[in-house]
């Protein structure tokens, strides 16, 4: 009975941790299953420093918008103040004239003097200055949030490109590796039959060089896949996050998009014409905010305050209306005003530049996904020609009427078809997470 009852539990441990254990491993992306897509734009998305900058900037902009409202509140102010003054008077000459026994010197009298008060001042009315200030700094806090999500689309872009870019290094490995592994076996071949008197040194030397330039192409691919596993590192923001098996998702998916369409999305969700555009608004709303300031402003002011030469002080309170019309200030509102203007006039210029752009991203990553889809389906046909191909070169080998560089441009043509295959998917790959940044599309 005891020893069922430590069995069950042993067993209720084992299971305990085995499910915790996995539970862990669900926590970090790609520890069981490999890394995927998604989760390394998560990743991206949470620790990229791009982004990090982004939103520090939407939160400063915010506090612009505090900094421009401030002048809507009242502004209250506590002062205190302690002096010592003396109130010396120098005779006359005069009376100095009439009286010299007084102008021997002065008293030399002082006496303190504290005060401490309450001071409050708000602005009632100025003419819509302080209400176009505030307009644009709410535009400009716009602009810098579609900022914030172009930043982050170019985050996502980047993520899948690196990503793209780590499948397709890793696939070519693969290729290399198989075409290595043929070299191999047929330099086997070609030995077997010198040995039998069948085929001649030139054939193994000839099959030892193509070996040997199947191995270096192989180093430079292992190289290419680890420098593309970096680049993802470095594009999710994590340059020592660990990557390993990742999931292979450059397989080929036909999209359906119309350029027609397209340009239409992308003018009115791309990021950032929606950001020069709340930028061009926040222009105009700086214009109206310099128009007024030579405009009056209107504002009431209080103060209650404690002074006196000595405690107990006495209290005191004022209250009024102040206004203030600006009469010269050497010109600075109309410099203003023509600054505020040519401003307003590069905001125009540049969305009309950001709007010619995507127009030409749309049209270029379009053409370039129709090649692309093109590529595809043709390096499939080319592959598997290019398979019987070698099948045909091996056999007329084996039988002793091909030679070694029929055998030989066979491989390296299959080789070549199958990296022209890969280069296509990745490509396809690549031209649609264009078009879909293009367009404006978050992910």
């Amino acid at each position: 009975m005891c020893r069922n009852r430590h069995r069950m539990y042993s067993l209720g441990l084992f299971i305990l941790l085995l499910v915790s254990g996995g539970a862990l491993a669900e926590d970090v992306p790609g520890t069981t299953h490999g890394l995927t897509l998604q989760e390394a734009v998560t990743i991206a998305l949470d620790h990229h420093p791009n982004l990090l900058a982004a939103r520090g900037t939407v939160q400063a902009q915010t506090a612009r918008v505090g900094e421009a409202r401030a002048n809507f509140l009242p502004h209250l102010d506590l002062t205190s103040d302690y002096t010592r003054t003396t109130s010396n008077v120098a005779p006359s000459s005069r009376s100095s004239s009439l009286t010299p026994s007084t102008t021997s010197g002065s008293s030399n009298t002082s006496f303190n003097n504290y005060s401490a008060g309450l001071s409050l001042q708000q602005r009632i009315y100025d003419f819509g200055k302080t209400g176009a200030e505030v307009a644009a700094a709410n535009e400009a806090l716009d602009a810098t949030r579609w900022d914030q999500e172009a930043s982050r689309q170019s985050v996502v872009f980047n993520v899948k490109g690196a990503y793209f870019g780590l499948l397709k290094a890793r696939r070519l490995v693969h290729v290399d590796e198989e075409t290595v592994g043929q070299f191999e076996e047929h330099l086997r071949q070609v030995e077997g039959f010198y040995q039998a008197g069948i085929r001649t040194q030139f054939d193994v030397t000839k099959a030892q060089v193509d070996l040997t330039n199947a191995r270096l192409a192989l180093i430079t691919a292992r190289n290419a896949a680890e420098v593309a596993r970096a680049t993802l590192a470095n594009a999710i923001g994590v340059p020592d996050h660990p990557i390993g098996e990742i999931e292979d998702v450059l397989g080929f998916e036909k999209v359906d998009i119309v350029a027609d369409e397209a340009i239409k999305e992308a003018l009115a969700h791309r990021p950032e014409l929606l950001s020069i555009s709340a930028e061009h608004r926040a222009r105009e709303a700086a214009l109206r905010s310099a128009t007024r300031n030579d405009f009056p402003v209107l504002s009431g002011t209080a103060d209650y305050t404690y002074r006196g030469e000595d405690f107990p002080l006495a209290w005191n309170w004022s209250a009024g209306i102040n206004l203030t019309v600006p009469l010269f200030s050497g010109y600075l509102t109309r410099s203003q005003i023509a600054e505020a203007r040519a401003n307003l006039a590069v905001v125009g210029a540049n969305e009309e530049t950001i709007r010619q752009t995507i127009l030409l991203e749309i049209h270029q990553a379009y053409s370039n996904l129709i090649e692309a889809e093109e590529r595809v389906q043709t390096s499939a046909l080319v592959v598997r020609q290019a398979e019987e191909n070698l099948a045909l070169a091996n056999g007329r080998f084996q039988a002793g009427v091909g030679a070694s560089v029929e055998r030989t441009d066979a491989q390296v043509q299959l080789t070549n078809a199958k990296t022209a295959q890969i280069q296509a998917l990745y490509d396809y790959r690549i031209d649609h997470a264009q078009i879909e940044k293009a367009m404006g599309r978050g992910e």
